[in-house]
């Protein structure tokens, strides 16, 4: 070895769940992050799917991505605790071609922030993707209207996606993979004992948890 000094590479492991409405495209998002592919044919993916995106973040930071496809368990609502737990971000896709999977956003939104949190008891960082933008005739005139979506519901941001042609499904992952990083810097690595982790800052905000 070459003299200097060895500087030791951080590697994480981070869960994140891709979830949303029926045929959206969630599938085919992780198809294309993680293998580069797109297929027309759909099928419904029974019990839960995961696949491992290995990122090469930067010298010292090796970051692994296990997305998790909740896909078929749309109508098996006790999954979900096992699905949720341990998750550390999340996308939420709905389709730019059916406004039904727009108006449920909310319900998936409301749905991850009250089955997972941070350490800290915040919501987990989360992105919302506006999928299949290739089929979309008009061109984007509501950016401020999503702006808007976002800020009140609680997401990081929006991208338009597309699976099919390769839009900003990189783009939005490396957006999500930052904010989580961000929230890990000054968290212990490792599992706490219990459930208490250390915050060196306002243990009082925690007096809003109210009546079980």
């Amino acid at each position: 070895m070459a003299g200097g000094s060895v500087s030791e590479c951080k590697e994480y492991l981070f869960k994140v769940l891709v979830i949303g409405e029926l045929g959206v495209g969630k599938t085919s998002i992780i198809k294309r992050y993680v293998h580069q592919l797109f297929s027309q044919h759909y099928r419904a993916t029974i019990g839960v799917d995961f696949a491992l995106k290995v990122i090469n973040w930067d010298s010292k930071t090796l970051v692994r991505l296990q997305l998790w496809d909740i896909a078929g368990q749309e109508r098996f609502g006790n999954m979900t605790r096992v699905y949720y737990k341990e998750a550390v971000g999340a996308f939420v896709v709905f389709d730019v071609t059916r406004g039904s999977t727009f108006e449920a956003v909310s319900k998936w939104k409301h749905d991850l922030d009250s089955k997972v949190k941070l350490a800290n008891g915040n919501p987990i960082p989360s992105v919302l993707l506006a999928n299949k933008c290739d089929q979309k005739k008009d061109s984007t005139n509501n950016t401020s209207l999503m702006d808007n979506f976002c800020r009140e519901t609680g997401f990081l941001g929006w991208f338009e996606t597309s699976a099919k042609d390769n839009i900003n499904v990189d783009e939005a992952a490396r957006f999500l993979v930052e904010n989580i990083l961000a929230n890990d810097k000054g968290l212990p690595y490792e599992e706490s004992n219990g459930d208490r982790i250390k915050l060196d800052h306002e243990p009082q905000a925690e007096s809003k948890s109210g009546c079980c």
